[in-house]
């Protein structure tokens, strides 16, 4: 039987994590966070000015995120989180080892587009070059897939889902054996 993950749907402002993190949610049957709900307020406050947060400024809410995904290591879950860097993946690992990211990419003009057509969130498209500019991909041995935007928020879902039971079935680059099934 497979153990369910605990997946972080991960990428820059617009691509889709509030969309499809409840749907991935959904498909896995695990319940689904929404990470903008685990910043402090003055973090909130801050991008609405259109001010990127900097380091000290996520360590309490990826702390946060981390604690959640913790607390559901073997019952499976899925939670957004921006996690552009390399270091914020790693401290979310370090509360949660057995997190698994799925990164959503896709060309920046469709994010943009997406950006300017979404209502009441309080990230502004003006912060979109700050994102691009902070993102570190995925590396080789980090536990994820890159999982493209394009499409509708169904077939994003349903990549998604693929390339989750793809690397279930994959070897691992740290050498553990894969999930079974």
């Amino acid at each position: 039987m497979r153990t369910p993950h605990v997946v972080v749907v991960m990428g820059v402002a617009g691509t889709g994590k509030t969309t499809i993190g409840p749907l991935l949610a959904d498909r896995l049957g695990v319940p689904y966070a929404e990470g903008d709900d685990f910043h402090p307020q003055a973090n909130i406050d801050k991008m609405s000015a259109g001010t990127p947060l900097d380091d000290e400024d996520r360590w309490p809410w990826l702390d946060a995120i981390g604690a959640w995904a913790h607390g559901r290591a073997g019952l499976g879950g899925v939670v957004s989180s921006s996690a552009l860097k390399r270091s914020y993946r790693d401290r979310l690992r370090a509360a949660a080892p057995g997190v698994v990211f799925v990164h959503l990419t896709g060309d920046r003009a469709l994010i943009e587009d997406r950006m300017g057509h979404r209502q009441g969130h309080f990230m502004p498209t003006a912060l979109l070059d700050s994102q691009f500019a902070t993102l570190q991909p995925l590396e080789a041995d980090e536990r994820g897939v890159a999982v493209d935007v394009a499409g509708s928020p169904e077939e994003i879902t349903a990549r998604a889902v693929a390339a989750l039971d793809g690397l279930d079935s994959s070897p691992r680059s740290d050498g553990a054996e894969p999930t079974s099934r």
